[in-house]
Formats: C-alpha cells, sequence, structure tokens
C-alpha cells in the first residue's frame, strides 16, 4: 500500500474547504498532487487546454457559486500563464487559490529548468499570501491560511510545494512539539453593520434628499429586497455598475440600466442631475460619469474598508454587509410621498428604452450587433446562467440584455481581459450543469482562448443534465473596440493592420468538434437561430456576421468629447467608414446631439 504523503494531505484539505473541483493542466512539477487527486478521486479534475483558462475557469468558479476557485499547475511557464486569471480574481475581488508546483528544493538557486523564483513572479497578484513549504508540517497550515485569506480579503492567494515536499511523507496531524503550527479548515462569516451613529448620519443625509440615485455593484448581490424598498421609500433611481447588472430586474420602472461609457443615457441623466448618492458594493472607475464632486451629498456602503471614498467624496462611509446595513437604514427612514424626481427618472428610463429599440432595429451590414443581443431578451430561460466576454459584446451585453430576476451573469470587468467568456461558461456549467448557459463574445476573444476551449466544451458536454450550452460569436473581423477608442481617445483612423482579424468559420468548426454550428448573415434567421440553440440536444456555436461600422458611443456627451471620433472617421476611406459616421450621427441624433458636419 502506498504510504501517505504531503500530496494525499493537500487534497485532504481541499476537502476540507468543500473544493469540488481543481481546474488545471499537469506538468512534472505539480506531479505529486496529480497523482493524490487520482487516487482520491475528489475533488475533480477539469483539465483546461491552457493554464491561463484553468485560471479563468477557478475565478468563474468563485463568481457562480460564491466559494473560493481552485486552480494548479507546474513551475515555469505553466506557473506565468496562470498569472492573468489570478489578476482577474485580484481586481474583481475573488477568492481563488493557486497551487503550484515547484523543482526540488535541493537545485533551487542553480538557474535550473523552468526554475523560476515563483514568490516573487506572485508577490503582487497574490500580494495578501504566497508562501513556499518547505517541510511537510508546514502544508496543512499553509494551505488553510491561503483559503481563510482568500476568503477574507476577497482575492487570489498562492501556495508553492516543491516536488520534494509533495512527495515526503504526511506528518503526523497530533504533533504536538515547539515550532509545529497545528491548524483547521474552516470560516464562517461575521455580522459586520456600522456603528448606529454612523447609521443616523447616513439615513438624514438619505433622507434629506430630493434627487436621490442609488449605485449597485457586485457587493449588492443579496440585498435586492432592502435596495427595492429604500428605493421605494426615496423615490430613488437605481442604476448599476457593469457588475452588479445582475443584482436588480431592469425592467423596473425607476431602473436606469448600466453607468458608465458603455452605459444608458436614462444612467447617464440619473448621475447628472442627483442631489444624493448611495452607493451599495460596487468600486466602478468610470467616476466621469459619477455627479460633479460636491454636486451630491454622499453615503457609500462596503464589505471592505479600503474601497470606501475612493471613487466620490463620501460623507458618510458605511463599513457594513450591504444587505444588514440596509436593514439597519430602513429602520431609521420613514417612506414619503412621490416627488417629481421619481417621475422625471421613468420618463427618462421610457426615452432609454425607446432609444435602445430604436438602434437595435437599424439598418446594418448585414447585422446589427445590438439586435443580435437584444433579440436573446425574453428567449433566455429563467434558470440560466450566462458568460460575458471582453470587447464590443460587452457594450450591447449591458444595453440590451434583459437577464430574467436572479439569473447570474458575470464577466472580467476590472482587468476586462479577452479571453475569460468561454472559460467562464464552463466552470458555470461544471457548477451546475442542469443550468444552461448562454457565452457571448466576440472574434477576438473567440480566437484568443475560446477555440482552445471549445474542445474542453467538447470533450466535457455528455456527461451535462442538460446539454444546452450556447456560444454567441458576434463575427465581423475587426478588434471593433479598440478601433472606436483609437478613434474617440486618440482622433486616429482605424489601423487595418492591428484590427484586422482572420475569417474563421465558428460554425463549421464546431461541427467538426461534433457540436451544433450555425452561421446567421440575415437579420430574420437571428430569431430562430437563438430558439434553434435554447432547444438543442448538444452545445450550440452561433455565428452571427455583424457590422463593424456600428459605434461604442458614451451616452450624454457633449460634441467636444465626441468629435475625435469624427476626426478619425473623417481620415478613413471606403464604404465601412462611411457607414460608421452615418451611425454616429444617426445615434447622437437619438440622444438630441445635432453635431455640425
Amino acid at each position: 500500500m502506498t504510504e501517505r504523503t504531503v500530496s494525499d494531505l493537500v487534497v485532504q484539505r481541499l476537502l476540507a474547504w468543500g473544493t469540488d473541483r481543481v481546474f488545471g493542466y499537469s506538468g512534472d512539477g505539480i506531479d505529486g498532487v496529480i497523482g493524490a487527486l487520482r487516487r482520491s478521486g475528489k475533488p475533480a479534475f477539469v483539465q483546461a487546454r491552457h493554464e491561463e483558462a484553468a485560471a479563468f475557469m477557478a475565478v468563474g468558479h468563485a463568481k457562480y457559486t460564491g466559494g473560493p476557485g481552485v486552480c494548479l499547475s507546474t513551475q515555469g511557464p505553466g506557473a506565468v500563464h496562470l498569472l492573468n486569471g489570478l489578476y482577474d480574481a485580484k481586481l474583481d475581488s475573488q477568492p481563488v487559490v493557486a497551487i503550484v508546483g515547484q523543482q526540488m528544493s535541493t537545485v533551487l538557486g542553480s538557474a535550473y529548468q523552468q526554475e523560476i523564483d515563483l514568490v516573487r513572479l506572485f508577490a503582487d497578484v497574490c500580494a495578501e499570501f504566497v508562501q513556499v513549504a518547505h517541510t511537510a508540517e508546514q502544508v496543512p497550515m499553509l494551505l488553510d491560511r491561503a483559503f481563510r485569506t482568500a476568503l477574507t480579503t476577497r482575492g487570489p492567494t498562492c501556495v508553492i510545494l516543491p516536488h520534494d515536499v509533495q512527495s515526503a511523507p504526511a506528518p503526523d496531524p497530533e504533533a504536538h512539539e515547539h515550532g509545529v503550527m497545528v491548524t483547521s479548515p474552516g470560516l464562517r462569516p461575521a455580522r459586520i453593520v456600522p456603528r448606529p451613529e454612523d447609521l443616523r448620519e447616513a439615513a438624514e443625509v438619505l433622507a434629506s434628499g430630493q434627487r436621490v440615485a442609488i449605485m449597485v455593484g457586485q457587493g449588492a448581490y443579496g440585498a435586492r429586497p432592502e435596495i427595492l424598498e429604500l428605493a421605494e421609500r426615496l423615490g430613488a433611481g437605481v442604476t448599476a455598475s457593469l457588475l452588479g447588472k445582475p443584482v436588480l430586474d431592469e425592467t423596473l420602472p425607476r431602473h436606469t440600466g448600466v453607468m458608465g461609457h458603455l452605459g444608458t443615457t436614462a444612467s447617464e441623466e440619473l448621475m447628472r442631475d442627483c442631489d444624493t448618492l448611495l452607493l451599495i458594493g460596487t468600486n466602478d472607475p468610470w467616476t466621469e460619469f459619477y455627479p460633479r464632486p460636491g454636486q451630491a451629498r454622499a453615503v457609500q456602503i462596503d464589505i471592505d474598508g479600503r474601497r470606501l471614498g475612493v471613487r466620490y467624496p463620501i460623507e458618510v462611509p458605511l463599513l457594513g454587509d450591504a444587505a444588514e446595513t440596509l436593514r439597519e437604514l430602513l429602520a431609521l427612514i420613514p417612506a414619503r410621498p412621490r416627488g417629481a424626481w421619481a417621475g422625471q427618472i421613468e420618463e427618462s428610463v421610457r426615452r432609454w428604452h425607446r432609444i435602445a429599440a430604436a438602434r437595435a432595429a437599424a439598418a446594418a451590414e448585414p447585422l446589427n450587433p445590438q439586435h443580435v443581443v437584444r433579440a436573446l431578451s425574453g428567449r433566455l430561460p429563467a434558470d440560466a446562467q450566462v458568460a460575458v466576454d471582453v470587447g464590443s459584446v460587452v457594450y450591447w451585453y449591458a444595453r440590451h440584455l434583459r437577464l430574467p430576476p436572479g439569473a447570474p451573469a458575470h464577466l472580467s470587468s476590472t482587468l476586462a481581459s479577452m479571453g475569460c467568456g468561454l472559460p467562464y461558461g464552463l466552470a458555470a456549467k461544471l457548477a451546475a450543469p442542469q443550468r444552461p448557459v448562454v457565452v457571448l463574445t466576440g472574434d477576438g476573444a473567440m480566437q484568443m482562448t475560446g477555440l482552445a476551449e471549445l474542445v474542453t466544451v467538447a470533450a466535457r458536454w455528455r456527461d451535462w443534465a442538460d446539454p444546452r450550452f450556447v456560444i454567441c460569436v458576434l463575427d465581423n473581423r475587426d478588434l471593433a473596440e479598440v478601433s472606436w477608442e483609437q478613434r474617440e481617445a486618440e482622433g486616429e483612423p482605424r489601423f487595418a493592420t492591428s484590427q484586422d482579424l482572420p475569417d474563421v468559420p465558428y460554425a463549421r468548426y464546431a461541427e467538426l468538434l461534433g457540436l451544433r454550428g450555425v452561421r446567421v448573415d440575415d437579420p430574420d434567421q437571428v430569431d430562430g437561430a437563438w430558439e434553434l440553440a435554447l432547444a438543442a440536444d448538444r452545445p450550440t456555436v452561433i455565428e452571427t456576421v455583424v457590422d463593424p461600422a456600428i459605434p461604442l458611443l458614451p451616452p450624454g456627451r457633449p460634441y467636444d468629447q465626441v468629435r475625435a471620433m469624427y476626426q478619425g472617421l473623417a481620415t478613413e476611406t471606403g464604404e465601412q467608414a462611411r457607414r460608421a459616421e452615418a451611425h454616429l450621427r444617426r445615434e447622437r441624433a437619438d440622444e438630441g446631439f445635432d453635431d455640425p458636419r
């Protein structure tokens, strides 16, 4: 019988922390742990096509389940590949634990093959906790600290295991001697609420406001009833950060949608005109779309004190859990009669809905991407989970997709890293295989990681209780978001050499893998494609041929803030540039702007 090793102890500790699956890629530096996973049979090991995707899957697992994600890699290149996904966890505040192999302790410092200073490599991304296990006795303590720190700080941590430590005999779990730290797994969340005097001061600020705006972020998950009750009592309008979009039902009459550069005109107007602002669990960076400093009295609720007051001047910062803190505030804030502000917000929301519908219906060559995403609204199953990649598709998701109440949707928001969509979708599906998943992605992100991880989908889908896994690819052969950024930020024309993408037959590639593929290049085919994919007996790729000339237009900006877009387009030639300027002028006119020619 094989002697119990440190690697067996690692697996036991993962299970003690409630780990269902480990995402990673094997290699000689982590062989000990891989062997222990085989012997145990659980947690499940999920082989990605690349360690970066494995780290994204771990982040996705944390986002969709609320529990810590775990990723695993060998030393050297495998460790380097984890970095992007771990930075995604750090910037979006998600608990992820990375377990990374290392060469034998005896060769470290000799410039050995694949030898990298891993503590230095992970020192920034895992700044809260990164440690090397030098002895077998350290390992339980390091793993407990890694999980506890990841959960407490809502960020990534890392434990580095040299190969000789992995294969060493497991230490005595009942050791009681000097220099051996015996620790235990487990962490229970605390009830955190602000001090009574701070709550009273915050209630006074909110109750005295005549034009109250509430902005929710991902930290507001679980506080939906309290937010709705407070908004009703104050006659407030509600907007959401990109990460906060799924928190509330966007069909509510005073929900203005997502704010910021990719947000709605109604959200821009809400923030422009409010005199009081309540921020709940949000750290959204689009500060130019917040009220002007000094315009609004502000209260902020956040569980992380480091976030308080860093996006807007805050009069009353409240350190606490969102739902608990809001319940305390509700006890102090009475209802008041409906005022003109509520009616103004509702009209602003109705106006935005008319604008959005008109934009999605506008003719394009051949498809309008806004129409493609908008057509999913109303068809998305109530139990669906949504993953969104980074690029122009985020704009259309933010503005046009109506999520069913309670449906989770996630993306790499703060890091904004392309390539997250398929890994996130896989993590969601593996955590809840009985629920359908929809991934929204662009062709750039699909070529970056999506085509590879589609192989993972093809390898695993037959094990899923519900085989529906829909990937919608917006195919315009352009890195469209950057093309529009070049125009908007620099006044530069689109640089074809950097922006053109190769033509890839995404639907046919899916069929080669045994999946279903649908290519759509006619507006009349869009509705049927969604219905077909959402009823399919296997994962489906919808390849939609969309127009890159549809502008990524920030809402409510005066002409001087979009002049550079026109300048960049003026120096471009060809039919696409002509269409792009025409669409830009049309959408500006939708908002009431009559830009000079």
